[in-house]
């Protein structure tokens, strides 16, 4: 296509021309699928990862321990053969500020005390990474001082983030590097190593040549509960509802009770699901070659007892997930599958044959996924469409069936917008309907619910309660601990408005790729280009050219949709956290005796006070994206059709360049692609 986007740039600049070559642009477009992997320390992780895609000593794993804060992508490195990893840094004022609230809570005497997880309790352990025991008499502007800073000058650099760029020739010494940007060593065992500058990374891209399975997927290791930094939480929160699939990775002997991996998967679900597009959760546990009881047994007792025991976790597995409610409203049985993995016993095959340790089956499942994002057949479906048009204008002269055809076009587009238009109406009233029932049920129990975090009653959650309420309310409402659920008063106050839509929102913007947002609406638009094509050979082409154009426009759609639901749900609890903003400063300024009761008493007023107002207004802001949404989705099928079809039968054609080998050429690879299994269009 580089050839005829030339070849039009020689000719006269017109509107059909300047139209033809935004075309063209609108071609070189890509889209990756990501894939979050989530899991504890020690549960296998960075081992599963390095398996499945087939590299050794990629991603550091063993005695160094995991910093929880760090995220990891790791995809195809498609420019060159060497193993390379951008690591990007968070901005010097997002640093500052952390410096400057850690010196403020150990100033007002809120240090962690033993067994207290106040305020993300890793300051102290952040700051040692980074500047040693130095740091401890210190003050914010002396902890800024460049001198810090001198092995990544990146940091400093006078833009919004830094980056450095780490190549090397072997998975090994890129890994060797890494440790100190992504790891924290607890132990002391890396004793070559003098600062560790995890505290100060965003996220850092590993990009791994020649791999296959990995063209269009990146494998993304994430922390389990996003960050209190603010720049690292808001990349998770949107690389996590950008996932198509997410992968909960634990160890297979407490795999079925292991309190975090689940707290994990439903601290995230509503920001995987109706908040973002994951299609699959897949339940990964790992470990499953080995057991201490069998050391004195025979090799095919032990394969029989690890058959045994998979069947088993798997079933466990599934038994615990039916129970997770609040996980379930956003996930159904058929999006949840549970894998047992051996990660060892793949690479070493002393006690399983490969396909047992069901790496194959993850390694085919992202062969399926990323040869699902091939851009060939798009490609030249689009590139097709466009060449028709170049070299249908230039040949075809009937101009009362181009009239006629016109015609027909214009009034089909009026009536199926007209369709479009009746159904997004129902879908609109559908949730009015849910959010007005969601509105009075919010009025009536906000105030209980508010009780239950401001009073928790579960043992042991009372102590040092004033600290973690002074976090929240100094962090927006919202408390994330380095492990266990995170707190979230405004996603607790606006639950039942959540609630009254999570089964409508699901249906109306379903995240299986077998399932069409909006009812199936904007699949079941059609111009009836095929039937036109029969009655009207003369305008064949043009009418292939519209007909790839109304693919296009879906495709184009149902992204806007995917992005656009995002925002729609997460309205409900952001305006809820805006409603609540005033009162959560006015909580954060207290302190000394009586700071609990003074909070305390902040919150409930001002719930008590708003809660005829906040509700409605979180209903009329979703109410209000939806609608917006909707004429969206109206102005670009009817703009974007409307120009094509004008142009496709009403320009003057004299400086259309000739296409006919390039045409032939295009066609010829379109029937190609079509009459292949893998090429459906």
């Amino acid at each position: 296509m580089e050839h005829v986007y030339r070849k039009l740039k020689n000719e006269e600049k017109t509107k059909l021309n300047n139209f033809l070559k935004a075309k063209i642009g609108d071609l070189e477009t890509e889209k990756r699928e990501l894939v979050g992997v989530f899991g504890q320390t020690g549960a296998g992780k960075s081992s599963l990862i390095n398996a499945v895609i087939g590299v050794k000593n990629l991603l550091p794993s063993g005695d160094v321990r995991a910093c929880t804060s760090v995220m990891i992508k790791v995809e195809a490195n498609t420019k060159n053969s060497k193993f390379e990893a951008e690591i990007e840094f968070i901005s010097k004022e997002d640093w500052k500020d952390e410096l400057w609230y850690v010196d403020r809570i150990l100033k007002d005497g809120a240090q962690k005390e033993e067994g207290d997880d106040y305020g993300g309790g890793d300051t102290g352990e952040k700051l040692t990474a980074v500047y040693g025991e130095e740091w401890k008499n210190m003050s914010p502007d002396d902890l800024m001082d460049k001198k810090w800073f001198k092995e990544i000058p990146e940091f400093l650099q006078n833009r919004e983030e830094g980056k450095k760029i780490l190549t090397f020739e072997s998975a090994r010494e890129l890994s060797a590097k890494l440790v100190k940007y992504t790891k924290s060593d607890s132990t002391g065992q890396d004793g070559d190593i003098k600062r560790f500058y995890w505290p100060l990374i965003k996220c850092v891209t590993v990009r791994v040549p020649h791999n296959d399975l990995l063209q269009h997927v990146t494998l993304v290791d994430l922390p389990g509960n996003g960050d209190y930094n603010k720049s690292r939480d808001k990349m998770w929160k949107e690389i996590v509802g950008c996932c198509s699939t997410v992968w909960i990775v634990t160890e297979i002997k407490r795999a079925a009770s292991d309190a975090e991996a689940w707290d994990i998967l439903e601290n995230a679900s509503s920001l995987m699901g109706n908040g973002g597009e994951c299609q699959q959760v897949h339940f990964i546990c790992t470990k499953s070659d080995y057991s201490p009881e069998w050391e004195d047994k025979s090799a095919a007792e032990v394969r029989a007892a690890i058959f045994k025991r998979n069947r088993e976790a798997k079933e466990a597995v599934m038994t615990n997930f039916r129970k997770k409610r609040k996980i379930n409203k956003h996930f159904s049985e058929e999006c949840f599958k549970v894998f047992t993995v051996s990660s060892k016993e793949f690479l070493k095959r002393k006690r399983l044959e490969p396909e047992d340790t069901e790496i194959p089956k993850l390694q085919e499942f992202l062969q399926e996924l990323d040869d699902s994002h091939s851009d060939t057949v798009n490609y030249v479906f689009g590139a097709l469409g466009i060449i028709s048009l170049i070299h249908g204008a230039r040949y075809s002269k009937v101009a009362g069936q181009t009239e006629r055809v016109h015609t027909q076009l214009q009034t089909t587009l009026r009536e199926e917008l007209d369709k479009i238009r009746k159904a997004l109406g129902e879908v609109y009233m559908d949730f009015k309907k849910c959010l007005t029932e969601g509105v009075e049920k919010s009025k009536d129990s906000c105030e209980k619910k508010l009780n239950s975090v401001l009073f928790p009653t579960l043992k042991g959650k009372n102590r040092g309660f004033h600290k973690t309420l002074k976090y929240v309310v100094e962090n927006n409402g919202t408390y994330k601990p380095k492990k266990g659920k995170t707190m979230n008063m405004n996603e607790k106050l606006s639950s039942h408005l959540t609630d009254s839509i999570n089964e409508k929102f699901r249906k109306t913007f379903p995240n299986e790729r077998q399932c069409e947002p909006f009812n199936g609406v904007i699949k079941a638009f059609s111009l009836q280009t095929e039937r036109l094509i029969q009655q009207n050979k003369a305008v064949e082409l043009q009418l292939t050219f519209l007909k790839t154009e109304e693919e296009k426009i879906k495709t184009k759609l149902n992204k806007l949709i995917r992005e656009r639901k995002k925002m729609i749900y997460g309205s409900l609890v952001q305006t809820i956290e805006d409603c609540m903003k005033s009162c959560y400063e006015k909580a954060a300024t207290f302190s000394g005796p009586g700071m609990l009761n003074n909070m305390r008493s902040t919150v409930e007023c001002h719930v008590r006070g708003s809660k005829n107002i906040m509700f409605e207004q979180a209903k009329k802001i979703l109410l209000q994206n939806l609608t917006n949404l909707e004429g969206e989705i109206l102005k670009m099928l009817n703009k974007t059709l409307t120009e094509s079809v004008e142009l496709s039968f009403k320009m003057d054609h004299s400086t259309i360049p000739d296409v006919s080998a390039e045409y032939d050429m295009v066609k010829k690879k379109y029937d190609m692609l079509k009459s292949s299994p893998e090429g459906e269009i």
